[in-house]
């Protein structure tokens, strides 16, 4: 029986991701700051029939990410796959970001992935077990977003980090992957679009149809369309994958 976890996994892309990969036969674990968001989910997980544990951790926090892969495997009995999918956004001109900006997204976007790739393996290491790492990177990772400008550098720093710990990994048979959403109709997604109203003066609503209007796809992306691919790098068929970041964003750029 194979066991993932899933780091943000109480809403949005990582509740889509905890789903998809239950209905793929993986026990689930769940890691995040809300509680009772993960109470809801692991009930979903429940009822599909798999086997679930959940973790009250702060990914910016090294000690807690490492705690709560040892509680998985305490009571799950193993970890195969870690999804480092925790993160935040920020909405803000480069003029007006100060240290604390700063310092608040580089912790979640960037340490905790960092955080969530040693834990991960060295828990694989030390069982001899071949294991996989998915990161949580974006569209902004591959392009800088104007207003976006911290935020698509910590996607860019993900990038980085899935790329150096795939070459220092694969030696032990870990794979490290990374996967880049655009637009995606979750919370976070009414958080960006009523900022830029604050900072633009845009009718709110307006910055979210401007990016779903350059979708070739002809719509905003959903969790299930992320977990999808994450369902992939997850299984055997991406056995042979590492180190990259591909764009799943229904044709918004192109690469």
């Amino acid at each position: 029986m194979t066991v993932a976890l899933v780091t943000g996994g109480g809403q949005g892309i990582g509740r889509g991701i905890a789903l998809r990969l239950a209905r793929d036969g993986h026990d689930i674990a769940l890691v995040d700051v809300n509680e009772a968001n993960m109470q809801s989910v692991a009930a979903e997980i429940r009822g599909i029939g798999r086997k679930e544990t959940t973790f009250v951790a702060d990914v910016s926090d090294r000690n807690a990410v490492f705690a709560a892969v040892n509680h998985v495997h305490e009571t799950l009995g193993s970890l195969d796959v870690m999804v480092n999918n925790a993160g935040i956004a920020q909405v803000a001109p480069i003029a007006d970001v100060r240290p604390a900006d700063l310092q608040k997204i580089w912790a979640v976007n960037v340490d905790g992935v960092l955080w969530g790739i040693q834990a991960a393996a060295e828990r694989f290491k030390s069982e001899g077990r071949k294991g996989k790492i998915i990161n949580a990177s974006s569209i902004a990772g591959h392009d800088g977003f104007a207003m976006l400008g911290v935020y698509s550098a910590t996607k860019f720093a993900v990038r980085a980090l899935t790329q150096a710990a795939a070459k220092e990994y694969a030696a032990y048979g870990i794979t490290v992957n990374a996967y880049c959403p655009g637009v995606v109709g979750t919370d976070m997604w009414v958080t960006i679009d009523e900022r830029f109203a604050e900072l633009t003066g845009a009718a709110k609503g307006e910055t979210y149809q401007k990016f779903v209007g350059g979708i070739a796809l002809g719509r905003a992306q959903t969790p299930e369309d992320v977990a999808a691919f994450v369902s992939y790098l997850a299984g055997p068929d991406s056995d042979y994958m590492t180190g990259q970041a591909p764009l799943i964003d229904g044709g918004l750029l192109y690469r």
